[in-house]
Formats: structure tokens, C-alpha cells, sequence
């Protein structure tokens, strides 16, 4: 009885100190920065701050959704879902280049950096983040959603700063947001808004 006690202990022991290197690894995703800048336009922000920020409007906007969503879900889903680029590195959303080696390096990085966990958590982590890149589900769209929606509302807030440095294009970002109105119809007239002012204002470009 005294030796199944130990191996518990043993394997508890273990198990925490797998996470615990999970918890000290994904602390590099603060150096891993965007090309979003923050509202005062000072600086861009890190992955942290950006999956931070998505967790909170998750609670936030829920009831703007057109399905019902698993908050608890979308909340892990958000603060996962850019742990990968601590090895793939931050791929820009308009950076053609970049898109197309980007599912492979993310897929490597997914499985290092999810498998320094125990076996049950790496599995999870990994369901959600693959549920999140196939784009499908309720949550994976909400999730999406609000990944999408932040840097359009930090760019608006400094001024199309992100926009004009890249020297985007109003039909880019319709594109890369054309299954936000089966998400949300409110958000999407949002976004419509907010282009529509910087195209007038000069810092997206009209197509």
C-alpha cells in the first residue's frame, strides 16, 4: 500500500514538473511581437498582451454572437492559440510570403511546445488549437472573431498606423474577414464602419 502511495506521489511530482516547464517555456510568447500598435501608437504589442486583450473582449461581446458558445472554451482556445509563434515566429496577416510555410511551422511548433505538457493537457491544448485553425465550430468562429477584431480596433485607436505602414488595402481585410457577418452581423457593421473612416481619412487604401 505504502509503494502505490510513492508511485502516486512519484507520478503527481512528475506531472507538475511538466507543467511547471510548460509554464516557464510559453513565458518567450512576451517576446514575440506583432505588427498591431497599441493605441497611444508608442509601440506594438506582444502576443501576450494581444491574447490577454482577446480573452477579455471573449467575455465581453459573447452576447453579440449569432450561436451559442462555450465561454470557458473560447477563453483557453484565444490564450493558446499564438503560443506556436514562439517558434514559428508572428506571421503578418497580409504577408503572402510568410502564408505559405505558415501552417507548417505552426504545426511543428504545436506539437513541441504542446507535448512539454502531461499527456491529458497536451491532447486538450492541442484539440483546441486545431479546433481553432480548422474554423468550423461555434467557438473556433467566435475565437476567430474576436482574433480579427482587436487589430482593426487597435488600428483605429492609433490611427491606421498598422495600415499605413503596410500600405493595406480595404478589399485585404474584407477578405481576411469575410466569415465575420455568419459570426456576428452587430461586429461586422462595426468593422464596416471603422474601414470605411480610415479609407476616408487615408490610412486604408479603397480598392
Amino acid at each position: 500500500m505504502a509503494m502505490i502511495e510513492k508511485e502516486k506521489e512519484m507520478r503527481k511530482a512528475d506531472r507538475l514538473e511538466q507543467q511547471i516547464r510548460f509554464v516557464v517555456e510559453v513565458d518567450k510568447v512576451k517576446n514575440i511581437f506583432r505588427q498591431t500598435y497599441l493605441t497611444d501608437g508608442k509601440r506594438k504589442e506582444n502576443d501576450a498582451e494581444h491574447s490577454w486583450h482577446l480573452a477579455l473582449m471573449a467575455v465581453l461581446l459573447r452576447e453579440h454572437m449569432q450561436e451559442e458558445t462555450d465561454l470557458t472554451k473560447v477563453i483557453i482556445m484565444v490564450l493558446i492559440h499564438d503560443l506556436v509563434e514562439i517558434d514559428a515566429g508572428d506571421t503578418y496577416a497580409y504577408d503572402e510570403k510568410g502564408a505559405q510555410t505558415k501552417r507548417a511551422r505552426e504545426v511543428r511548433a504545436a506539437e513541441r511546445i504542446f507535448g512539454l505538457l502531461p499527456e491529458d493537457q497536451a491532447m486538450y491544448f492541442r484539440s483546441l488549437w486545431d479546433e481553432f485553425e480548422e474554423y468550423e465550430s461555434a467557438d473556433a468562429k467566435f475565437a476567430h472573431l474576436l482574433d480579427n477584431f482587436q487589430p482593426l480596433l487597435l488600428n483605429d485607436a492609433s490611427g491606421g498606423r498598422s495600415w499605413k505602414e503596410h500600405e493595406v488595402h480595404h478589399s485585404q481585410v474584407c477578405r481576411r474577414n469575410e466569415r465575420i457577418p455568419e459570426t456576428s452581423r452587430e461586429i461586422w457593421e462595426k468593422m464596416q464602419e471603422i474601414m470605411e473612416k480610415h479609407i476616408k481619412e487615408g490610412h486604408l487604401y479603397a480598392d
